[in-house]
C-alpha cells in the first residue's frame, strides 16, 4: 500500500508539474505527459510498473477515462454542434470507415498481421479523443468551424472506437464470425450506452431541481453529483454490456452540459481541476506500460504503418469527408495533420492484449505495439507541432478581447465570433459570467483592472480589444493597461464622459459612446480598424448624428408611441436602455425616469428631436 501511494503521488505530482510547464510555455500538455510516462516506465526509472496496481489498474483506468470523456462531452454545447459544418457528419461516418479500413490494410500489408488483428487495430485507431484534442485546442486556437468539427469528431469517435473495437474483438475470438453479428454487437452497446446515459442524466437533472432549493451547500453537492453521474453511468452500462460505459458517459455529459444546470460555472471549474489530475495519472500510467522492445520488434513495418496512418489514411478520410463542403484546403490540411490518438485506444488495447496473448501472442504484440506507436508519435509530433501547423496553414483566427460581459459585450462578441474570430470575455459579476458561459463563450472571471486577469485572458496575444463595462473610469484604466502593458492596438473603449473620452484618446484608445456601441451590436457591425462592411450605421456616422437622451421625471409614464409622435420625420428612436438592458422598444412600452433613449438621423433632425423632448410645454 505504501508503494502504491508513493507511485500515485509521484505520478500525479509530476503530471501536474508537466501541465503547468506546458501551460507556461503555451504548448499542448499531452506530449509532456507522454515523455514523463516514458521516463518513469520500466525501461526508464522503473518507478511505475504494472504489478504496482495489480488487478485494479483496468478499473482505475476505466473510471478515469469515463470521467474524462464525460468532461469533454459536458463542454460540448449545442452552439458547438451548430457551429460545426454539415461535413462533420460525414467525418464521423464516412471518415471513420475510411480510417478503419485504411489502417487495417496498412497493418495487414506492412506487418503481415491476420485480418482479425488488423481490423481490431484499425477500429481502435479511428479515435481522435477529447483527451488530446481539447488540450491542444485550448492553447492553439483555430477558426471556430475547424475547432467545432474537431471537438465533435473527438467525442463521437471515442465512443465509436471503443464499441467498434469490442465488436471486432468478439469477431476475432468467435469461431464463425459474421458481419451481422459484428453489426449487432456494435448497435447493442451503442444503444445500451445511449439509453443508460440519458436515464442517468435525467435523474440527475431532477435531483438538481431539488438541490437548487436545498438549504445545504448546493454548489458543493452539485459538483459531487455531476462527478458521481459520470461514474454511475459508466459502471451501470459496463454491467449491462461490456465497453458500453464510454457511450453512457459521453451521452450523460452531452445531455447535462446542455441542460442549463444550476451552478454550472462551479461545476465547470471543478471538472476542469479533476480532469487535470486524471489526465496526469492516466496518460503517464498507460505510457509506462509501453515496452520499447515491443515497439522495436515492429521494425520498419511499424514505421511504415505510422506513416501510412498519419500521412495517408487520415488526410484521405478528411478530404473524402469534406469534399464539396465549405472547408477550404488549409482547414482540411490542419484537420488532417492534427489528429492525435488518445486514452481510449491505449486503455482498450491494453485490456484486449491481455486476453489475446492466450491464443495469439504475435497478434497481441502487433496490436499493442502498433496502437502505442501511433499514439506516441501522433501525440508528440502532431501535438508538439500543432501551433506551427496552425500558423503554416493560417487557420488561427484573430483574437478579440472583450472586457465587459453584459448585454452589449455579449452582442459584440457574437458578431466577432460570427466573423470567425476567437473571443475572450472578461467579467467580474458571477451572474454575467454564468450567462456568458451558458451562451458558449470563454469567460474569464475577474477584475479587468488587475493585469494578471488580463494576462490570463490572453491580452498579450490579443489582436484587438473592446472595453465596454458600464463605468467610464474602469474603461479608461483598462485601456491604459491594454495599451501600455500589453501593447494592444486597436482598443475600442466605451466612454460617455467628455473627460474620459479625452483621456482614452490620449492613451491611444478609440472612444465610442454607449449608444454607438449599442447600435454596433444591433446592426451586426463590430468595431474594427476600418469599417468592415457598409451599412446604415456606417453612413450615419459619416453624415448623420446619434444622440442619447435621459428620460426626465416629466416624461415618466409616457409611451414610446407618444414620444415618437413628437419626432421630426428624419429622426428615429432606435433603442431603450434601462439599467444594463438595451432593447428595441415597442410602441406601448412606457418610459421610466432615468431610462436612456437613443435617436439616430440627420444631424438637424436629431437636434430638433432633443429640443422637443426637453420642452415641457409639449407634455
Amino acid at each position: 500500500m505504501t508503494e502504491l501511494l508513493t507511485v500515485v503521488v509521484a505520478v500525479v505530482g509530476l503530471g501536474v508539474a508537466a501541465q503547468v510547464i506546458a501551460d507556461r510555455l503555451r504548448l499542448p500538455s499531452i506530449p509532456f505527459l507522454v515523455l514523463v510516462g516514458l521516463a518513469l516506465g520500466p525501461e526508464g526509472l522503473a518507478l511505475v510498473r504494472p504489478e504496482t496496481f495489480g488487478d485494479a489498474l483496468s478499473v482505475i483506468v476505466g473510471i478515469s477515462v469515463a470521467i474524462i470523456v464525460f468532461e469533454g462531452a459536458f463542454n460540448l454545447k449545442a452552439q458547438t454542434f451548430r457551429r460545426a459544418p454539415s461535413a462533420t457528419v460525414a467525418l464521423v461516418t464516412v471518415g471513420v470507415l475510411v480510417s478503419f479500413l485504411g489502417t487495417a490494410v496498412a497493418v495487414r500489408v506492412f506487418l503481415g498481421a491476420t485480418w482479425g488483428v488488423s481490423l481490431l487495430t484499425g477500429a481502435l485507431l479511428v479515435a481522435t479523443g477529447p483527451t488530446v484534442i481539447t488540450p491542444i485546442l485550448s492553447v492553439v486556437r483555430v477558426r471556430p468551424r475547424v475547432a467545432a468539427t474537431l471537438e465533435v469528431e473527438s467525442i463521437l469517435n471515442d465512443v465509436t472506437a471503443a464499441i467498434l473495437a469490442v465488436a471486432m474483438f468478439e469477431a476475432v475470438t468467435a469461431p464463425n464470425p459474421t458481419l451481422a453479428n459484428v453489426t449487432m454487437a456494435f448497435g447493442h452497446r451503442l444503444l445500451v450506452g445511449a439509453v443508460i446515459g440519458g436515464v442517468v442524466a435525467g435523474v440527475l437533472w431532477y435531483l438538481f431541481e431539488t438541490v437548487e432549493h436545498s438549504p445545504w451547500n448546493a454548489p458543493q453537492n452539485a459538483r459531487l453529483l455531476v462527478l458521481a453521474s459520470a461514474v454511475v453511468a459508466h459502471g451501470t452500462a459496463e454491467t449491462v454490456a461490456g465497453e458500453a460505459g464510454i457511450a453512457a458517459a459521453a451521452t450523460a455529459g452531452v445531455v447535462l452540459g446542455n441542460a442549463n444546470l444550476a451552478y454550472e460555472a462551479d461545476i465547470a471549474t471543478f471538472k476542469d481541476d479533476v480532469t487535470v489530475l486524471l489526465l496526469s495519472f492516466v496518460f503517464i500510467v498507460l505510457t509506462t506500460l509501453v515496452s520499447f522492445a515491443e515497439l522495436a520488434v515492429l521494425g520498419l513495418g511499424g514505421v511504415a504503418v505510422v506513416a501510412a496512418v498519419l500521412l495517408v489514411v487520415r488526410p484521405l478520410s478528411v478530404f473524402v469527408s469534406t469534399w464539396g463542403s465549405t472547408f477550404d484546403v488549409p482547414d482540411r490540411l490542419f484537420m488532417s495533420f492534427v489528429a492525435p490518438r488518445g486514452i481510449v485506444p491505449a486503455s482498450v488495447a491494453t485490456l484486449f492484449a491481455l486476453e489475446l496473448r492466450e491464443f495469439d501472442p504475435a497478434g497481441a504484440a502487433i496490436l499493442v505495439g502498433t496502437v502505442f506507436l501511433v499514439i506516441i508519435t501522433s501525440v508528440v509530433v502532431e501535438g508538439g507541432l500543432a501551433r506551427s501547423l496552425a500558423d503554416l496553414f493560417e487557420v488561427t483566427p484573430p483574437r478579440v478581447l472583450v472586457v465587459g460581459g453584459g448585454t452589449v459585450g455579449r452582442a459584440l462578441a457574437r458578431q466577432y465570433e460570427a466573423g470567425g474570430e476567437r473571443i475572450e470575455l472578461v467579467e467580474r459579476d458571477p451572474g454575467a459570467v454564468e450567462t456568458g458561459r451558458n451562451a458558449g463563450f470563454t469567460v474569464h472571471r475577474g477584475d479587468a483592472t488587475d493585469p494578471a486577469v488580463l494576462r490570463a485572458a490572453g491580452a498579450a496575444d490579443a489582436d484587438r480589444a473592446v472595453v465596454v463595462t458600464g463605468d467610464d473610469r474602469t474603461n479608461v484604466h483598462v485601456t491604459r493597461l491594454l495599451r501600455t502593458r500589453f501593447d494592444v492596438d486597436p482598443v475600442f473603449v466605451r466612454a460617455d464622459d467628455p473627460d474620459a473620452v479625452q483621456t482614452a484618446e490620449a492613451l491611444g484608445g478609440r472612444p465610442l459612446t454607449g449608444s454607438v456601441l449599442h447600435l454596433w451590436a444591433i446592426e451586426g457591425i463590430t468595431p474594427r480598424e476600418t469599417t468592415a462592411r457598409p451599412g446604415w450605421l456606417t453612413a450615419l456616422l459619416r453624415e448623420g448624428d446619434i444622440r442619447q437622451f435621459v428620460v426626465p421625471p416629466g416624461l415618466a409614464g409616457r409611451t414610446v408611441e407618444e414620444v415618437e409622435a413628437q419626432l421630426p420625420p428624419r429622426a428615429l428612436l432606435v433603442t431603450l436602455t434601462r439599467g444594463d438592458q438595451t432593447q428595441v422598444p415597442a410602441g406601448d412600452d412606457r418610459l421610466e425616469h432615468g431610462d436612456r433613449i437613443t435617436f439616430v438621423g440627420e444631424e438637424a433632425a436629431v437636434e430638433t428631436a432633443l429640443q422637443r423632448l426637453t420642452d415641457e410645454s409639449r407634455w
